[in-house]
């Protein structure tokens, strides 16, 4: 069996008792990022676990010894650096490949940041979108301009290292509609910072630090 287990995305606290037994209870944990998930793992007294790391760039070799270490009989979860794994993250392929050899795959719910953002943005999520991370370079603008176009909530994700450049592209392709950067969610500085690209751009520039952190970015 191998589990997908939904870390927090912020604050420690936010794990679920679902998740915390789980981790306990499994032979063998997989993480993103050994050394963040050891800190998790500290901080629920978890310890004397088996951790391995699997993550965008672990081999081939490395999902075939794990689709075998469940064959015979052994349970594993799978945990991102922060929020659910295969979600805009490379846990997807893992997934993919123990599902295709007949075993058990069980999702253990918990915290994700676009879900965590749109639910306290306001704006409409009847139907919304998600995008995952656009593309730096190629295929950017074909993406914004098809956001342009949109009558539903698009949400994407977007790093401290291009937010500015983001809204500015957002203020070229659609500089009416209204966006949300939801700004280091859960974390003590939280925010969402909500209005055209423009006004974006006026706060940026008066408060430079509020270019810092992980952004989660909806355009309704």
């Amino acid at each position: 069996m191998l589990y997908v287990v939904a870390t927090p995305i912020g604050n420690l606290s936010d794990m679920s008792f679902r998740a915390i037994e789980t981790l306990k209870n499994v032979d063998i944990i997989l993480a993103e990022d050994t050394r963040q998930t050891k800190k998790l793992l500290s901080y629920y007294e978890i310890t004397e676990k088996v951790v391995w790391s699997y993550h965008a760039r672990s081999p081939q070799s490395s999902t075939d010894s794990i689709v075998e270490y469940l064959k015979n009989g052994k349970t594993m979860a799978l945990v991102s650096d922060a929020g659910t794994p295969a979600i805009s993250d490379p846990g997807v392929k893992l997934v993919a490949d123990v599902k295709k050899n007949g075993l058990q795959v069980s999702p253990i719910p918990g915290p994700s940041a676009f879900i965590s953002a749109l639910s306290a943005s306001g704006f409409p999520s009847n139907r919304f979108e998600f995008l995952g991370f656009l593309p730096h370079k190629k295929g950017r603008q074909t993406l914004l301009k098809m956001i342009a176009e949109q009558t539903h909530t698009m949400i994407f994700y977007e790093s401290t290292h291009r937010i500015e450049k983001c809204v500015d592209q957002m203020n070229e392709f659609f500089p009416e509609k209204k966006i949300c950067l939801a700004r280091e969610l859960t974390k003590i500085y939280e925010e969402f910072l909500i209005g055209t690209p423009a006004e974006i751009q006026k706060i940026f520039l008066e408060f430079p630090e509020k270019k810092k952190g992980e952004f989660v970015v909806l355009v309704a």
